[in-house]
């Protein structure tokens, strides 16, 4: 299949999810499964991840400080620009697309390999609405993950600074609080809704079309990730361009 049919078989996948729902009631309970599985889930890998990436940012900032001319606050600027702006919603999201998205393909791949896909249809159950839609909305709350990720990822820059001995509390809070712009938040938690929509959608596209078996299922995870990544870079520059030029 050539890229261009796949980009077609992909829309059309998004349009058939959105098509003869599933009942209201089972699809409340898969909602809050996948919301269990893939945002809350992801809470304990994301926090510990931001933290370090802060910590590296105020070090390696620090390190970078030379002149005794270029103020101390510059590196509590650095890591607040940088997770809010950057690493929260984009680096967390390659993240995610790695571990979100190689669940979503393999639990999706098994069911096309062991027929319960099939299974579904047979019963005249639309398979896309009751596999695709529950992960769509679960991952509405994947910017409360972002959101961790941004707080814990500045706090994680306030002890490597602080408690490294590279600057002061205040000096920390000065930098933290300087120039702060409000829709550099908005811009973050813009583009965080965008890469929830395709790290729900890319890799339950290449489940659900998934042709073979067990190994074809590995394969197919591989192929989501990758893909999924693609696309975020690109949405990322797209965003940035659009909205901070």
């Amino acid at each position: 299949m050539s890229y261009l049919h796949q980009i077609g078989a992909y829309f059309l996948m998004i349009k058939m999810v959105f098509t003869r729902m599933t009942k209201a009631s089972v699809l409340k309970k898969l909602i809050f499964k996948e919301i269990d599985d893939l945002v809350v889930g992801s809470v304990g890998i994301v926090t510990f991840i931001s933290f370090f990436i802060g910590a590296v940012i105020a070090i390696q900032t620090a390190l970078n400080l030379s002149s005794p001319l270029i103020p101390k606050e510059l590196i509590g600027f650095a890591s607040r620009q940088s997770m809010i702006l950057e690493f929260a919603p984009t680096f967390i999201s390659v993240i995610m697309a790695g571990k979100v998205g190689s669940y979503i393909t393999s639990s999706i791949g098994t069911m096309r390999v062991t027929e319960q896909i099939d299974a579904l249809e047979i019963m005249g159950i639309n398979a896309l609405n009751y596999l695709v839609f529950p992960k769509i909305i679960a991952m509405l709350f994947y910017p409360f993950i972002i959101a961790i990720a941004m707080f814990v990822g500045i706090f994680g820059g306030f002890a490597a600074g602080v408690y490294g001995g590279f600057l002061s509390k205040a000096e920390f809070i000065n930098g933290l609080t300087e120039d702060f712009i409000p829709f550099h938040l908005v811009y973050s938690f813009l583009k965080t809704y965008i890469f929830a929509f395709f790290l729900a959608t890319i890799p339950s596209f290449h489940g659900f079309y998934m042709k073979g078996g067990a190994l074809e299922v590995g394969k197919a995870s591989t192929v989501a990730f990758v893909w999924t990544t693609v696309v975020i870079v690109i949405v990322n520059y797209i965003t940035t361009q659009l909205l901070l030029s």
